[in-house]
């Protein structure tokens, strides 16, 4: 079983349960111990004094009176010395007994035909047994309260370097290139062998981002030139008249694609850099632009495909951003209603805070609803040749510009997307 809980209260609860199991041993041996002793004293002393009583008998008379909290009885005794019925079956011997809804240690011995009996009443030993309890009882409560001082101070002392860690890694970004190294602020201990296997996993960590970073930044800057050439020779043969309808048709969807793939490489190359400085590259455009631009881009597809486009930016947000990413946002979202939907509509909402993008498609399940923005992760009808790499990028978008992005169902089928440019 997996006790999910911090180091220092583990510490705690170990001190608490060690001082709970040698405080309760002591306590038991302690009340054991006393109980043995006070029983063998008794059986002594009562056996002392019977014994000398029995070596004043002269006759028929007692002239030795036993202690005030014992009783002394004999077989063929006068008066108070008489020996009661309940007494006579007694075996020889120290033994306890109950009477008169009292509790006796007895003493019994036999001397000829005559049986002698002496009683010692219970209740002072029991008296000082509940105080001896007692005792011991608030001294095992009382080194438990200890114990989880002691635990507590000692965790706090032991835990401060893990916690100066955590708060060190969690607060420092230690994946620039320039982040001083861990593990020197710490002695050669086990927190020390943590910090240093931190330092080392994250320059592992550092040099596998610097490559994908280099990586990223090559390819789309590579890419560029080819795509610049698609986009120069489309725009070239649509502008002549040699080609037949069909033909025309099909550069118009190469050149649509090679816009949308241009657009693609800007945002991998954007997102390739420098996070702080991502912001301030490239242009930076309102909402409502960005909307209008995508409106005919887009609008015209739905209502091609039989749906109604529906575009409401009358409460549209003011502000300038990335016009790159929140092109590549907004493009994704309507790509993905326009792909999922097969009847009904698509609307794009522009709201004080962001916008909303629904469609009434097949939608998806709740319960896959956070697995599709991870990548690779495609709708439940797997449609065309797509990666499930669409909603991955409007995930990465948004957490680089601090915007947030959520996927809910709409009733009674369909989705809507909402993102978030300003935080409420």
């Amino acid at each position: 079983m997996e006790f999910k809980q911090s180091l220092a209260r583990r510490i705690v609860v170990v001190f608490a349960l060690m001082s709970a199991f040698v405080a309760g041993v002591f306590a038991v041996g302690i009340v054991a111990t006393v109980h043995v002793v006070e029983r063998k004293l008794t059986t002594i002393s009562l056996s002392g004094n019977l014994h000398r009583l029995l070596m004043m008998d002269n006759a028929d008379d007692w002239r030795f009176q036993p202690d005030k909290d014992e009783l002394f009885f004999a077989t063929e005794g006068q008066g108070d010395l008489a020996m009661a019925d309940d007494l006579k079956p007694l075996p020889e011997g120290f033994q306890e007994i109950s009477r008169d809804d009292k509790t006796y240690y007895a003493m019994v011995q036999t001397v000829g035909d005559r049986k002698y009996v002496l009683l010692r009443d219970q209740e002072d030993l029991k008296q000082r047994e509940r105080l001896l309890f007692t005792v011991v009882t608030s001294g095992f409560v009382l080194s438990i309260i200890l114990a989880v001082l002691l635990g507590w101070m000692l965790a706090r002392r032991v835990m401060a370097p893990v916690i100066r860690l955590s708060r060190q890694v969690r607060h420092r970004d230690q994946l620039l290139e320039m982040a001083p190294p861990l593990s020197p602020d710490y002695a050669a201990d086990e927190v020390g062998e943590v910090a240093l296997a931190f330092d080392e996993a994250l320059s592992k960590l550092r040099a596998a981002l610097g490559r994908e970073q280099m990586f990223t930044s090559d390819v789309s800057h590579e890419l560029r030139t080819p795509l610049m050439i698609l986009a120069s020779s489309c725009d070239v043969l649509l502008e002549t008249s040699v080609l037949d309808p069909r033909a025309r048709q099909q550069v118009t969807r190469i050149s649509r694609a090679t816009e949308a793939m241009t657009q693609l490489v800007a945002t991998f190359l954007l997102l390739a850099r420098d996070k702080d400085n991502v912001t301030a590259q490239g242009n930076l455009v309102t909402l409502r632009a960005t909307a209008d631009e995508l409106t005919e881009i887009w609008g015209k597809q739905i209502e091609a495909k039989g749906l109604a486009f529906i575009y409401r930016p009358d409460e549209a947000m003011t502000g300038l951003y990335n016009q790159t990413f929140l092109h590549s946002v907004m493009g994704n979202l309507l790509r993905n209603a326009w792909h999922y939907s097969d009847h009904g509509f698509v609307s794009l909402t522009l709201t004080p805070t962001g916008f909303t993008v629904e469609d009434s498609g097949i939608g998806i399940a709740p319960d896959q609803q956070d697995a599709m923005f991870e990548p690779f992760i495609r709708g439940p009808e797997k449609r065309g040749e797509g990666l499930g790499l669409g909603l991955s990028l409007v995930q990465r978008i948004c957490t680089s510009q601090g915007w947030e992005v959520s996927l809910t169902t709409r009733e009674p089928n369909g989705c809507r997307f909402t993102v978030q440019l300003l935080k409420v």
